[in-house]
């Protein structure tokens, strides 16, 4: 018998942020020099995970479908890319700063004119451009003034032709893209939440004005099954329109998928009709031919554009805390685990020996198994222990080679989420694992 630990919104982030560190999952950036806040670094087995998510989102719209084409493009931009978009003049926080501690607010944070942190009176607000700024050559003036991206989808607009041209689609058709961002937020917080370094998984689906509507409802269905795919509760996830008000400058229409962390409700992903606003943009500052000639209605116009935005930490945040629970068991002990999708799990089966003595014929076994699965061997402590070790980063299932295993060659596998145990014949252990992991 097992029942779930009830544990504080807060005591839960406490618990995962340590699991994330124990278990290298995520570390803080340039820990050894007090670490750099806003930025991030993912570990040996966090690397995976994060890679499986972006695997799983690039399978789903770019190999499963024949409408959308990839793109890989450079961080920095020439400067007239963002002044064209809107990122120049609009991309800002308003923010305070307290005049006693000197600690940086966004405006949305505080309430009333005091600081929340000692009390202090604060500044007027001010605006505060996000992108940060590097430049381009030898000089720092001026001339060689540019930006790290703050988003991926510009390059996508400015590679339209390009992309048109080398692919030979037709529309409807999207250009999906995984890459870096940079934003200079004011606050960085909650964990991986909101950071100044951070990966997009971002599509732009090209259309005739006259089919946004469709299209926008179909892109915000698919998107929200999307995350069900990863395994994430359907109760924990929603979608939230956005009102007139808060609309971007450039959509028409926006929906976030949200998902309900410990600390409140929170965007995952939005999808929006952003209209023809990015190529128009992009006509007129840099005066080329960026229209769709339609071969059949034998019009040529600017395609509207829906857009997917979506980001990976967000994603891998979600997925951890959507998995992870503390579980109490009737002898009494207390086992942290991540009851991670399989398909998503960073080591698929551990194998381990009853004793050290078996060492030889179970390292053989594993090595036969890594042919085909994310595999990892322990013989460092009691099997209960190494059992707790790979529940808590969610391998779904140990495999323990005994004495036994030398006379009927089968093996005991034992279930991550149920703790049960099933006595497989070696020759068939590819085949179990496979219907259950696959």
């Amino acid at each position: 018998m097992k029942r779930e630990k009830e544990l504080s919104p807060e005591d839960k982030m406490g618990e995962l942020v340590s699991l994330c560190k124990r278990r290298g999952f995520v570390f803080q950036s340039s820990e050894i020099y007090g670490g750099l806040t806003g930025f991030w670094d993912y570990g040996p087995l966090g690397v995976i995970l994060k890679k499986k998510i972006c695997d799983h989102w690039w399978e789903s719209l770019v190999y499963r479908r024949d409408d959308i084409v990839g793109l890989d493009s450079s961080i920095i931009a020439h400067p007239k890319v963002w002044e064209a978009s809107g990122h120049v003049e609009c991309f800002h926080d308003l923010m305070v700063d307290c005049k006693e501690c000197k600690k940086r607010f966004r405006t949305d944070q505080v309430s009333g004119d005091k600081c929340p942190e000692c009390g202090g009176e604060l500044t007027t607000p001010r605006q505060f451009n996000l992108m940060f700024q590097t430049h381009v050559g030898p000089s720092s003036d001026t001339q060689s003034l540019s930006y790290l991206r703050p988003e991926t989808a510009q390059s996508i607009f400015t590679n339209f032709k390009n992309i048109l041209a080398s692919s030979r689609q037709k529309l409807p058709f999207g250009v999906a893209q995984i890459g870096k961002a940079f934003r200079n937020e004011v606050t960085p917080r909650n964990f991986i939440f909101r950071s100044r370094e951070f990966d997009q998984m971002e599509m732009e689906y090209f259309i005739n004005a006259q089919e946004s509507k469709r299209w926008f409802d179909y892109w915000v269905q698919d998107r929200f099954n999307w995350y069900m795919e990863l395994g994430i509760k359907k109760e924990k996830l929603r979608l939230r329109p956005h009102s007139k008000d808060e609309l971007a400058h450039y959509a028409r229409e926006c929906v976030d998928v949200e998902y309900n962390f410990p600390f409140g409700w929170q965007e995952l992903e939005g999808i929006a009709d952003r209209g023809d606003f990015d190529l128009k943009q992009h006509i007129n500052c840099s005066k080329k031919d960026l229209t769709y000639y339609d071969d059949e209605t034998k019009e040529r116009f600017i395609p509207a554009v829906i857009e997917t935005s979506a980001g990976v930490d967000r994603t891998f945040l979600t997925v951890l805390v959507d998995a992870f629970h503390v579980e109490e068991l009737e002898n009494g002990e207390v086992r942290n685990l991540l009851s991670l999708n399989p398909k998503l799990a960073p080591v698929e089966v551990a194998v381990f020996p009853l004793v050290k003595k078996l060492r030889e014929p179970t390292i053989k076994l594993e090595r036969e198994l890594k042919k085909e699965f994310k595999t990892f061997y322990d013989e460092k402590g009691a099997i209960g222990r190494l059992y707790r070790r790979q529940d808590e980063i969610g391998t779904p299932y140990c495999i323990t080679f005994d004495f036994q295993s030398l006379e009927d060659n089968a093996v005991t596998v034992r279930d991550r989420d149920t703790m049960l145990q099933d006595r497989v014949p070696i020759e068939k252990l590819k085949d179990y694992l496979g219907e259950r992991l696959k």
